[in-house]
């Protein structure tokens, strides 16, 4: 029970992840889907690190900050779907309240790291168009290195306090969570305090992550459309060629992370399904689609993944 001796209030010592409501008797069979997709995207992550890490002529910062998205995309994705799995084929729905902490911050953590690296990779482009002979020197391997680092302590930095706000809340109503993993917007509408710090504290973090990365990457890119109108039609194809897959992957990024946010603040705690799939499609659906887009529109990318496949087949010939 959430009550306390009281009779009013006490700690919250586990939440019940609710998983798909309504959509309950359809979880289990909804899980295979769901773990292919789980499975698509560590496949395809792995495949580019692997692929970049091996190829010499890869190691260049375009193809670094790539191999850095997929792996918070592995790692985002795992933060989350094995516990899901286990919602919905073994009706595992509890979870600890330092476990759902521990998840929380790590989600809501490497978002923050992934938001910095697609704003790196926004960087890169636009130093390769608008300034191609200045790019060897600004973005050395060691700053590129640096660049990835400073990404993992602000995404660390800005969740830090994340835990404690939650830490400190009494929770005496419902410990049922609307979602399939902990999120800090959820579980904070649980307490029966005030919780206008938790409030105040997510929106600074959205304004000062979310809000000026996806700023600064369209001011990046209206630079770029500046120079590219510049040029001459085989180097506008050209120089769009290179844009393509990480503008996709700005979009799936944002756009469902920036619907959650929204739906969180002004919408209904039980109105509908759609905080519950955008949540999922916010965690699954980019490590899933960055590995395609990224090998389908990156000729690199591509011939490797296709030299790597015909090498492997190749062997297994008799």
């Amino acid at each position: 029970t959430m009550v306390g001796p009281n009779g009013n209030e006490s700690s919250a010592t586990y939440f019940i992840l609710i998983g798909l409501p309504g959509l309950e008797e359809a979880q289990f069979w909804l899980a295979f889907p769901l773990c292919s997709l789980y499975l698509i995207a560590v496949l395809g992550n792995l495949t580019i690190i692997y692929i970049v890490r091996t190829e010499h002529s890869l190691h260049e910062p375009m193809y670094i900050f790539l191999c850095m998205l997929s792996g918070l995309d592995v790692l985002i994705s795992t933060s989350s779907m094995p516990k899901m799995m286990a919602i919905f084929w073994f009706n595992s729905t509890t979870i600890q309240f330092d476990a759902c902490l521990v998840q929380m911050f790590a989600i809501h953590s490497l978002s923050g790291m992934e938001s910095t690296v697609l704003l790196a990779m926004a960087f890169d482009r636009y130093v390769a168009i608008c300034h191609p002979l200045r790019h060897a020197t600004v973005l050395t391997l060691p700053r590129v290195t640096k660049i990835g680092m400073a990404a993992v302590v602000r995404g660390v930095a800005l969740m830090a306090p994340l835990p404690v706000f939650i830490k400190r809340l009494p929770f005496c109503r419902s410990n049922i969570l609307s979602h399939s993993y902990c999120l800090h917007q959820d579980v904070m509408k649980l307490a029966c305090a005030d919780i206008h710090v938790n409030i105040i504290y997510g929106l600074i973090v959205i304004i000062s992550a979310i809000g000026l990365d996806s700023l600064l990457i369209s001011l990046s890119y209206l630079l770029i459309l500046k120079t590219v109108l510049g040029l001459t039609r085989e180097a506008q194809v050209k120089a769009f060629g290179t844009c393509v897959s990480h503008v996709c992957a700005v979009f799936i990024f944002y756009v469902p992370f920036i619907g959650l946010s929204m739906v969180h603040r002004f919408g209904k705690r039980h109105d509908s399904l759609l905080p519950v799939i955008l949540a999922n499609t916010y965690l699954l659906v980019p490590p899933v689609l960055n590995p395609i887009v990224y090998g389908v529109k990156t000729k690199e990318i591509r011939q490797r993944i296709l030299r790597l496949f015909h090498v492997t087949t190749h062997t297994l010939d008799p």
